[in-house]
């Protein structure tokens, strides 16, 4: 309590105040902890209201106190003391501390110091002496927040679980900024800007291996020549059989020195050996030709302008795919494409496209579960150019500037395509992610000088780039 009314640790706190509390609480203004001469908040009497029911409870717990903080994206409006009031009521009855009508519930309050979050607080022990047991009240809470989002019309979020990743805890994050601060500057390969945790340093640099690799040796050799430290996992009755990986970095130890290890599973659902097994064995023999290419180093003219012929001709057959689950292969196999282009344009540094195709794999994600690319052919087409991409990158830029941007356009309708579909499909924050892409894709335009002597004319570029988008738009309404 002290805190919530207090100046917060980095003088962040403005006009702190009550918005809720129990029901049969009294006046707001009453329960208001006063001021004293020194400036200070004396909250004495406001906390021994909260630990009564626990100081008379039958075997009150060891832990009495639930907390739970509540925030809104940066890009929303700001909600009103009532708005916020009700939301934590909601919050507070969805979890089952305080259900609606229930007078012998828990008591809480809801503090707001903030324009854009409040703090609930509460003690477990009901006001008739019992305890209040609560399970999944995470799941709970995050659940009845989703619906608020919904009815509020604020930012929507992928509901738990349903993610392409797996997101640092605060643990990480504060490791990372400590290390941070303690160092100066930043981890290598990561921008300057807010803290990276070494997951999301690990999770890039996985996906971007896995998404040019042509088979398991030869993503585990990528692997270490990105920098990243990689332990196999055997199995206990096969020794030489590897069912599992872990990777880490060199600078990401333990206090006692060690090595902290990630599973790949624990980067990103699809980034477990048996998944990037079932994407490398998909591999039709129709894209084996480009996949022998980009193996040996001989680099095709045009790369860029045969890739976005693919990223076409892969965009049509997702809108006409009679099931959405072949979609979505299609849509894992362009952000594939989308990673090792940026890759190779942009580097370790990162930029637009790297944050365009961190959207697009979020839009991509699939929620039912994956279709073996084997079983569509133009997922394949679309890997066996990344890998290609991926080596171009890696001896020279694309002498073809126009066609470069050209295959980043097409890839930008791929993404309001995507979009179209999680539209239909009611996933509303993988369609907002697709829509992100795609705009960022669009209005994308290259850092580097091209090889070739010429510059980019932009206004030669703009009238293509309209005319591909307008007729992607007009096959959509086909």
């Amino acid at each position: 309590m002290r805190y919530l009314f207090g100046p917060g640790r980095r003088e962040e706190h403005t006009d702190a105040h009550l918005i809720a509390a129990w029901d049969g609480a009294g006046s707001l203004a009453e329960l208001e902890p006063p001021t004293d001469a020194a400036g200070r908040r004396d909250v004495r009497r406001l906390t021994e209201l909260l630990e009564q029911p626990v100081a008379v409870g039958w075997k009150p717990p060891a832990r009495p106190v639930w907390h739970c903080s509540i925030r809104t994206h940066p890009t929303d409006r700001i909600l009103t003391d009532a708005q916020w009031a009700h939301i934590a009521g909601e919050v507070m009855a969805a979890v089952g501390l305080a259900p609606y009508g229930d007078t012998r519930a828990v008591r809480w309050l809801a503090v707001r110091h903030a324009p854009d979050h409040v703090h609930v607080v509460a003690t477990t022990v009901r006001q008739d002496r019992r305890t209040a047991w609560i399970s999944y009240d995470k799941r709970k809470a995050q659940a009845a927040c989703r619906d608020l989002e919904e009815r509020y019309g604020l930012y929507r979020v992928a509901p738990a679980g349903a993610g392409s990743r797996r997101w640092p805890s605060s643990a990480e994050l504060n490791k990372a900024a400590r290390l941070d601060a303690k160092t100066g500057s930043a981890r290598p390969g990561e921008r300057a800007g807010p803290t990276v945790a070494p997951r999301e340093v690990l999770r890039r640099r996985v996906r971007e291996v896995a998404a040019i690799a042509t088979d398991e040796v030869d993503f585990f050799a990528r692997l270490q020549q990105a920098g990243v430290l990689v332990r196999l996992r055997c199995s206990a009755r096969d020794p030489g059989r590897v069912i599992g990986y872990a990777v880490g970095l060199d600078a990401h130890v333990t206090a006692v020195g060690t090595t902290v290890w990630y599973g790949g599973g624990r980067l990103a659902p699809d980034l477990t050996l048996p998944r990037l097994r079932s994407r490398w064995a998909g591999t039709p023999p129709r894209g084996g030709n480009a996949a022998r290419l980009a193996a040996t180093g001989m680099i095709p003219p045009q790369v860029s302008r045969r890739a976005a012929e693919t990223v076409r001709d892969a965009a049509a057959a997702m809108r006409a795919a009679p099931i959405s689950g072949l979609a979505s292969a299609i849509a894992y196999a362009a952000a594939d494409l989308l990673t090792a282009t940026a890759r190779a344009w942009e580097g370790e540094a990162g930029g637009p496209l790297t944050d365009a195709a961190d959207w697009f794999d979020r839009a991509a994600h699939d929620l039912c579960g994956r279709v073996p690319s084997r079983r569509v052919w133009q997922a394949g087409h679309l890997r066996s150019m990344a890998r290609l991409i991926a080596v171009l990158g890696a001896v020279s830029r694309d002498q073809d500037t126009t066609a470069a941007l050209h295959l980043i356009y097409t890839l930008a309708a791929l993404a309001e395509s995507l979009a179209d579909l999680r539209q239909a499909q009611d996933r509303l924050d993988q369609a907002r992610d697709a829509r992100r892409a795609a705009e960022q894709l669009r209005t994308y335009r290259p850092r580097f000088e091209p090889a070739a002597p010429a510059t980019v004319d932009l206004p030669m570029v703009r009238p293509l780039v309209a005319d591909l988008l307008s007729a992607e738009r007009r096959a959509r309404q086909r």
